[in-house]
C-alpha cells in the first residue's frame, strides 16, 4: 500500500517554489467563488485540469475517485434542496437550482483537485517551509507538518494490522459495504492505540531535545523564487483580478436563483 502522497517526478510544476504553489491554490479558491453559473466555471476547471496533467498528479486523484464520486452525486442532489428558481425542471428541481448545484460541484471538484496537486508536487518539509516563509509561526507549521506525517503512518499501520488479521483468517472482502465496514471497525482500536503511543513517544523526544527553547531558528532547507515562479504568480494574479472584475460587473450569476 502506498501511503505517501508525494509523487517524485521532475515536472515543471514540481520545480516551482512551494510558496508559488500555495498562492496558486489560493488564487483558484478565490476564482471559483466568484461565479455561480457552471458555464463561467468551465475556464477555471480547464485550468485546474491543465495543472493536473502538467504535474502528473492524476494518480493520486484516482486514489480518491470513489470519494469524489460520492461528493459529486451528493452535491448535485442536495444543493437543489437549498436553492430554488423560477423555471420548473422536474419534481422539486428547477433549472436555476440545477445550474447552481452543477456550479457548486465544479467548485468542490476544482478545490479538491488543487489540494491533491499541491500535496502531490510538494514535499512535506517544503510545504511547511513555504508557509513559514509566508509568515506562519514555526510552532504552527511544525504542528501541521506533524499532522501531515501522521496520515501515511496511520494508513501504513492500518494496512499492516489488516494483513495480520487476514493471515489469521479474518475475511475483510466478502459481504456488502456495511458488513465490510463493520469488519474494519475493530481494527481501528489497535490503530488508534498505536498512534497515541507513537505520539506520546514523539512528544517526549521533542522535550528531550529542547523544542521551543530558542525563538530564533535556522533552517537547513533554503528556498528561492525563480523567474518561472514570478511568471506563474503574475498569470494567476491576473486571473484573480479578472475574476473579481467580472463578478463586480455582474457576470457569472444565475438569474432567478433563490438561496436559503
Amino acid at each position: 500500500m502506498e501511503a505517501e502522497l508525494y509523487l517524485d517526478y521532475n515536472t515543471p510544476y514540481h520545480r516551482l517554489d512551494a510558496r508559488t504553489k500555495i498562492i496558486v491554490f489560493l488564487c483558484i479558491f478565490v476564482g471559483v467563488l466568484m461565479f455561480q453559473d457552471p458555464r463561467w466555471l468551465i475556464p477555471t476547471f480547464l485550468l485546474v485540469l491543465a495543472q493536473l496533467l502538467v504535474s502528473r498528479s492524476a494518480k493520486n486523484l484516482q486514489r480518491i475517485r470513489y470519494v469524489l464520486l460520492v461528493m459529486s452525486i451528493s452535491s448535485i442532489v442536495l444543493w437543489n434542496f437549498f436553492a430554488s428558481g423560477v423555471t420548473p425542471l422536474f419534481w422539486v428541481f428547477e433549472v436555476e437550482s440545477m445550474y447552481y448545484a452543477l456550479g457548486r460541484t465544479i467548485l468542490i471538484f476544482s478545490i479538491v483537485t488543487m489540494g491533491v496537486i499541491l500535496i502531490s508536487t510538494t514535499r512535506n518539509e517544503e510545504l511547511i517551509m513555504g508557509m513559514i516563509k509566508m509568515g506562519l509561526p514555526y510552532r504552527v507549521g511544525f504542528a501541521i507538518s506533524t499532522s501531515l506525517r501522521l496520515v501515511p503512518t496511520v494508513a501504513t499501520s492500518l494496512a499492516t494490522i489488516s494483513q495480520a488479521q487476514r493471515s489469521r483468517g479474518l475475511d475483510l472482502e466478502s459481504g456488502n459495504v456495511l458488513e465490510r465496514v463493520k469488519k474494519f471497525l475493530p481494527l481501528l482500536v489497535p490503530v488508534f492505540l498505536s498512534t497515541i503511543r507513537n505520539t506520546n513517544i514523539f512528544g517526549m523526544a521533542l522535550e528531550s531535545r529542547g523544542f521551543g527553547a530558542r525563538e530564533d531558528r535556522t533552517y537547513y532547507l533554503q528556498m528561492q523564487m525563480t523567474k518561472a515562479d514570478w511568471a506563474v504568480l503574475a498569470f494567476f494574479f491576473l486571473y484573480v483580478a479578472i475574476s473579481i472584475w467580472l463578478n463586480v460587473m455582474g457576470y457569472g450569476k444565475i438569474v432567478g436563483l433563490v438561496r436559503f
